[in-house]
């Protein structure tokens, strides 16, 4: 293949197939991963220069495996996508170690073996990665020890990727998207929850996951061409407010 080769985690659904689709506009072929083999056969099945690759990206051997196929697959590798991520929010009394370790094991071991992994092929081709942490990892929130810490992980691994790997070329950065109307969102998140979250927001409404997608599909290409080792939060404000005060925003006369 001639072409641009994009790797991207967790592609199957949510900000990941939302990228998938802004690579391929791009000019990217994109090698889909995704641990959930029927999910991503489905989407795959709706795009263009796709393929899917069947992985999960907490276990090493599966992570070197695919990096292998992709290699095979496509010659190269130009751009790194670490989307891959699991959300498991309780409070620290109900976290034993164990659903840290899970939380962990995907969300912060998994952009590390798969950055590793890919590092020779983004040498070749002096590529970039992009690491997709949250507004979590750059503030504390409730019922979020081990999923904020672990993007926290990211945030900071992106920086230690960025120092080392700059004399390769390789670019490496981060988005932290803030609250994004999903599938899932919509499902779990009440009025009152939502109410608030539009509070909070300066732009007073929810991001879309195509939103976050445009924002990684920059810092893939040569427009990021002097941008490594940032984290962008996409977030409408959100995290420019810390906790925000609603109750001053609507009555500026009080301030």
């Amino acid at each position: 293949m001639n072409d641009k080769i994009a790797i991207v985690t967790g592609a199957a659904r949510g900000i990941g197939l939302a990228t998938t689709s802004v690579l391929i506009e791009h000019g990217f072929c994109v090698a889909m991963v995704d641990r959930d083999e029927a999910e991503l056969t489905v989407a795959a099945a709706a795009l263009g220069p796709v393929h899917p690759f069947v992985a999960d990206v907490s276990d090493p051997h599966a992570v070197t495996q695919m990096i292998d196929a992709v290699m095979h697959w496509g010659g190269q590798i130009d751009v790194l996508v670490n989307n891959a991520g699991v959300a498991d929010f309780c409070p620290i009394e109900d976290t034993d170690f164990g659903r840290w370790r899970r939380v962990m094991a995907t969300n912060l071991d998994g952009v590390y073996l798969c950055s590793l992994a890919a590092l020779d092929g983004l040498k070749k081709s002096r590529g970039a990665i992009v690491n997709i942490a949250s507004i979590s990892g750059l503030r504390a929130s409730t019922l979020r020890v081990a999923y904020g810490t672990s993007k926290a992980g990211v945030i900071h691994l992106t920086e230690q990727f960025a120092a080392e790997m700059g004399d390769y070329g390789i670019r490496v950065n981060c988005v932290a998207p803030g609250p994004v109307k999903t599938k899932l969102s919509i499902a779990v998140h009440s009025q009152d929850i939502i109410d608030a979250y539009h509070d909070a927001i300066p732009l007073n409404r929810y991001g879309s996951e195509r939103e976050i997608a445009e924002v990684i599909g920059f810092l893939a290409s040569p427009k990021a061409s002097y941008v490594t080792g940032q984290t962008i939060a996409v977030d409408g404000g959100f995290e420019s407010t810390g906790v925000g005060l609603p109750a001053l925003r609507k009555a500026p006369e009080n301030i």
